[in-house]
């Protein structure tokens, strides 16, 4: 059994019970982790609430056959590949499937082995996809991460040398100061780079969910245990286990916790078998563990164990020397995912973004972008898009970004001016007219506030 097929899941639709069955056994008896939907309505129920990265399908079913199966597949899981499976009559419709978007086509009478060769090949390019889609990510990541804040570059170089040990880290920031960003980090620097990267956010599941996302669990384990999951604890051997939202596992998972750390072995939920783990831990949280350990709702011998090394992020509004640069990577990645060109920013626009103190922090900061450019009207990005934020923001309060009268009515005036030259097209006489000033006048207010 080749334990890396586990990581690709198979769906097999099939009205053919029979058939069906005998496909589930030898995809599960090559290491597979499969389920199966007797008809396209079932497939899509499943589809719904779990991702596969295949689904292998009848062409001929009653219901729904597989060519609708496949069209649906493609406009809404686009991710997930289809493989149809069909009789000799149908080869022709089959060939048609491809045309539509199939990855291949598999006559049913033939020798499984070639639809196992056409599964391992288009796992073989399903790897290579999500390599080049981490290495983009990846890319990003490391940008995110150049500073010239003094206080964001002494957390890297800790964590830089703490990447080069198996010891645990823990990763403390506000919500949004990239957390996540440093675990990568952590894990790219390490010698455990090659292997997967695992995170898990312990906010977003119930105890009961959380132990089995962690451990894993065996078929009939508990309601609705239809096959057996592999933990992120097993996915992540070799690699980095990320546990982000710490304080916010439950009291009992934290005692499964610290006796997985202790002794590096796990039991999936409904078996006594115990499995050696060999993982890196990196836990992160914005709450305050120190006070949770107080109040008896965080395990203090859980808190040594995670904490061997501490790292805290400084918030966005701590290192606003980044901004510029930030800016400018969140302008060009947005407008790269979103297909737009901006070939302008209105003054006040950018006076906004490196004056603001983002509470959100760099989550805050490309949300906001995100909302410009989408925003964003014949190529421009307008102050009046930027969210109400900017009416009670923190940038008043801080002394050192008070304004003079005249500054604060220069940028209005700047950005009102803008705007109607904007809707009045550009058009120098209809803008004068519409602002009751005459034509030098709006000339000498262009020139003032270096309007183009």
């Amino acid at each position: 059994m080749n334990s890396k097929n586990q990581s690709i899941k198979i769906l097999i639709v099939d009205d053919e019970p029979e058939y069906r069955e005998s496909l589930n056994l030898i995809l599960k008896g090559n290491g597979y982790t499969t389920q199966v939907a007797s008809n396209g309505y079932d497939a899509l129920s499943k589809l719904k609430h779990e991702h596969f990265h295949i689904v292998l399908t009848d062409l001929i079913m009653g219901k729904m056959n597989g060519i609708e199966l496949l069209e649906i597949i493609k406009k809404d899981y686009s991710k997930t590949e289809v493989i149809i499976f069909t009789g000799y009559g149908s080869v022709k419709d089959a060939v048609n499937a491809m045309k539509k978007g199939a990855f291949t086509y598999f006559i049913k009478s033939h020798d499984p082995e070639e639809l196992l060769l056409d599964i391992e090949n288009l796992s073989k390019l399903l790897e290579l996809q999500q390599n080049k889609l981490a290495l983009d990510d990846q890319i990003d990541y490391n940008f995110m991460l150049n500073t010239s804040s003094e206080s964001f570059r002494k957390a890297l170089n800790i964590v830089k040398k703490a990447s080069e040990s198996n010891i645990n880290i823990l990763i403390l920031g506000e919500s949004g100061v990239g957390k996540e960003v440093f675990a990568k980090y952590i894990h790219q620097c390490s010698n455990r780079r090659k292997h997967p990267f695992m995170a898990v956010n312990c906010h977003a599941f119930s105890e009961s969910l959380l132990e089995s996302e962690l451990f894993g669990h065996e078929k009939g384990a508990f309601t609705g245990a239809l096959e057996r999951r592999i933990g992120r604890f097993e996915a992540a051997n070799d690699g980095t286990l990320f546990l982000d939202e710490i304080g916010d596992t439950p009291y009992n998972t934290q005692v499964k916790l610290l006796r997985t750390l202790e002794n590096k072995k796990i039991e999936r939920i409904g078996s006594n078998q115990a499995i050696d783990v060999d993982f890196r831990l990196i836990c992160a949280t914005n709450q305050n563990l120190y006070n949770m350990i107080n109040d008896g709702i965080f395990r203090e011998d859980l808190f040594y164990r995670i904490s061997n090394i501490i790292v805290e992020i400084p918030p966005l509004r701590d290192r606003k020397e980044d901004l510029p640069e930030l800016i400018d990577f969140f302008f060009n990645k947005t407008k790269k995912d979103l297909k737009k060109n901006i070939s302008k920013v209105e003054t006040g626009v950018m006076k906004f973004l490196l004056n603001y103190n983002y509470p959100g922090n760099i989550r805050e900061l490309s949300n906001i972008i995100e909302r410009l450019v989408v925003l964003s009207d014949k190529g421009i990005v307008r102050y009046d898009d930027i969210p109400n934020i900017k009416y009670n923001s923190n940038e008043t309060k801080s002394i050192d970004h008070i304004q003079t009268l005249k500054e604060f009515r220069n940028e209005k005036e700047s950005a009102y001016i803008e705007k109607i030259l904007s809707i009045c097209n550009y058009n120098m006489t209809l803008t004068a007219s519409k602002l009751g000033i005459s034509r030098r006048q709006l000339f000498n207010k262009l020139t003032e506030y270096n309007l183009r």
